[in-house]
């Protein structure tokens, strides 16, 4: 591998649109870790959302134009496990059997990566000398966890925070209802998970709640505010960068 490489961010729908604050802090840790960062014009929804209900030709249509883009880069990097993972492991999926571009799929999720499991397994980055006082507690996203094994990445870098202390809560790993359309489709379901993850972050009495993909943190944020909770919620990266103390949380931005 290359000691600077060329990496191209995804930057994700919900980043552009709901918090860019985060994309700035991803693009600030991997030039800091020694990647040439290029994020791509050319990028639009990763395609999860045609995927997870069934709509195949639409995905396949949305994957073949990411394809296309991300190509020429070493490394695509996303600060999501979400739309990392759709990447990854489900775009070769969508082009099985097809020819031509089952061999583009394999060869470009080979080289599709979530955030902090690049900076740590690829990168072996360790964060500059940051600081962030505040007791926190981290919520494990489904599809990063579980399609893509990060759980240790996030937690490594963060130990490197002075002043931060994490305190686990209790079933870190269980959905928080989130689930892209699940929360639209079953909303009371959705509801009654988010309101348990809510009490197990309470539970710790952490100040802030971190994680790294932001449907879930969106998901949270949302209920503490309705709750009237003064929790604040941050993406993981953000709080790497050096932001910790001057974003604001998700709920809070508005």
């Amino acid at each position: 591998m290359s000691e600077n490489p060329n990496v191209a961010l995804f930057v994700t729908c919900l980043v552009d649109l709901m918090r860019p604050g985060v994309g700035f802090a991803s693009v600030q840790l991997l030039e800091q870790a020694g990647c040439r960062v290029t994020v791509p014009r050319e990028q639009t929804c990763c395609g999860q959302p045609a995927f997870n209900n069934g709509d195949d030709d639409d995905a396949r249509a949305i994957a073949r134009r990411v394809i296309a883009a991300f190509e020429p880069f070493d490394h695509v990097v996303a600060p999501s496990g979400s739309c990392a993972g759709m990447l990854k492991k489900h775009y070769p999926e969508l082009f099985a059997g097809e020819a031509g571009w089952e061999e583009r799929a394999q060869a470009f999720a080979a080289r599709c990566h979530e955030l902090t499991s690049f900076l740590v397994d690829v990168m072996s980055f360790e964060p500059r000398a940051i600081e962030y006082k505040t007791t926190a507690t981290y919520h494990d996203s489904c599809s990063g966890l579980r399609e893509l094994g990060v759980k240790r990445q996030p937690r490594q870098l963060l130990d490197a925070v002075s002043g931060l202390q994490i305190v686990e809560m209790q079933d870190a790993e269980v959905c928080c209802g989130f689930g892209g359309t699940f929360c639209v489709k079953y909303p009371d379901i959705s509801i009654k998970i988010v309101s348990d993850k809510v009490a197990n972050i309470e539970r710790t009495a952490a100040v802030t709640v971190l994680g790294g993909d932001l449907g879930c943190l969106l998901n949270i944020a949302g209920r503490l505010k309705r709750l009237k909770r003064n929790t604040k919620v941050m993406h993981v990266a953000e709080v790497l960068a050096g932001r910790g103390d001057s974003a604001p949380g998700i709920a809070e931005q508005e």
